[in-house]
């Protein structure tokens, strides 16, 4: 097998780029900051992105996403009931923010990942965890191993709350892959919980009145198309905040953290977001037109024609100041039998001073495998040469 690298001409992937002065730079007060287009894989900004800082409430994303896998995977129920431990009511009814659940109550896990998502319920998420492991330790070790699957490489997890534990780290980097996991694996789940704008739940002491408390998320109703997903705070820690949009077709998500207030954090999350949307944008990659023409091995025709997946994209400066490039990268050749839509291959995307962009190259037809007789007749051509 050869590694086998094709030049393609950008006018055979439609990219209609100009070139003009201008700049996608980015000045953040944020200490901790990630940026990254989910669209098309490019990191756009970063600072501290693998240094180690306490979650805060962040946690809690890890947290949902374990519970949100159970449920995909049928192991949990949204409406499946858990008893408030009276000793866990007892350690977390008045600690930080708070579900307002009451000591022996049952509650769903709908209920509970909505005073999670949206209330930031201390209480509720130690009320999960335990109703999920067992206990709180017993649940941090599933979020630890959640995490490993996912590809966490620089946190540990020992709460499921993020309240300041010793130990307890994780990155920008990867509180960006567990938003971008929850929002990728679990679609429909990620948009029944985050996008919700209250939540009501228990009753004032004095006069017995509802409960409802908005959604902290600080960018869900001032940044078009944001829906998720968690903010963040303690001493240690600072203002944090994991944010999530969905504008023309592109996801941007962001973390920020170690700001010194709650305005700070809403300006620069806001801030950060319109930046992603509006200095950058999407190429679509039009999957009808062949970018090159691959070798096949064994099969009843000797190329295939390579395009981009379905909904392939790049992500661009608005203004571009230098050459777009792109080459087809493939191990070579292609063993038949090949169906339509196989990955074959990969458009690597190379933009002066950015990260390079790849793309899934997929069979735009059908080879079939070569008979016996042709497939002889192949390899005695090649052993003659």
């Amino acid at each position: 097998m050869r590694i086998a690298a094709i030049t393609a001409p950008l006018t055979a992937i439609a990219l209609m780029l100009s070139t003009a002065a201008g700049g996608q730079s980015l000045e953040t007060a944020a200490p901790f900051a990630y940026v990254k287009d989910l669209s098309s894989g490019l990191v756009l900004f970063e600072r501290g992105a693998d240094e180690p800082m306490p979650p805060a409430s962040m946690a809690k994303m890890m947290t949902v996403l374990v519970a949100f896998d159970l449920i995909d995977k049928g192991k949990l129920s949204l409406d499946q009931k858990i008893r408030v431990r009276p000793d866990t009511w007892a350690k977390w009814h008045s600690q930080g923010s708070t579900m307002f659940l009451s000591a022996n109550e049952e509650v769903s896990v709908e209920n509970l990942l909505h005073g999670i998502v949206t209330a930031s319920g201390n209480d509720a998420s130690i009320v999960l965890a335990e109703g999920i492991a067992g206990t709180e330790s017993a649940f941090a070790d599933v979020m630890d191993a959640k995490g490993k699957e996912i590809g966490l490489t620089g946190s540990n997890f020992e709460t499921a709350n993020g309240w300041p534990h010793e130990g307890e780290h994780v990155t920008p980097h990867d509180l960006a892959v567990i938003a971008e996991r929850t929002i990728l694996d679990h679609p429909k789940l990620y948009q029944k919980f985050y996008p919700q704008k209250d939540f009501t739940w228990g009753r004032t002491l004095g006069g017995g009145d509802p409960i409802t408390q908005p959604n902290r998320n600080p960018i869900l109703n001032t940044v078009e198309g944001a829906d998720g997903l968690k903010t963040g705070h303690t001493e240690a820690a600072g203002y944090g905040f994991t944010g999530s949009a969905e504008r023309d077709d592109r996801r941007i998500v962001a973390v920020i953290s170690g700001l010194t207030s709650e305005g700070q954090r809403k300006a620069e999350a806001t801030r950060i977001m319109e930046w992603a949307f509006g200095a950058w944008e999407g190429k679509a990659l039009d999957g009808a037109k062949a970018v090159a023409e691959l070798q096949v091995a064994n099969g009843d025709q000797d190329t295939i024609a390579a395009v981009p997946a379905e909904g392939a994209m790049i992500t661009v400066p608005r203004a571009i100041v230098s050459e777009v490039k792109a080459k087809a990268v493939y191990k070579g050749p292609v063993v038949a039998p090949i169906a339509k839509g196989d990955q074959i291959g990969e458009l690597v995307v190379t933009v002066e001073g950015l990260p390079e962009q790849r793309v899934k190259l997929v069979a735009a037809q059908d080879v079939g495998g070569a008979g016996f007789f042709s497939r002889v007749a192949a390899g005695f051509s090649r052993l003659l040469n």
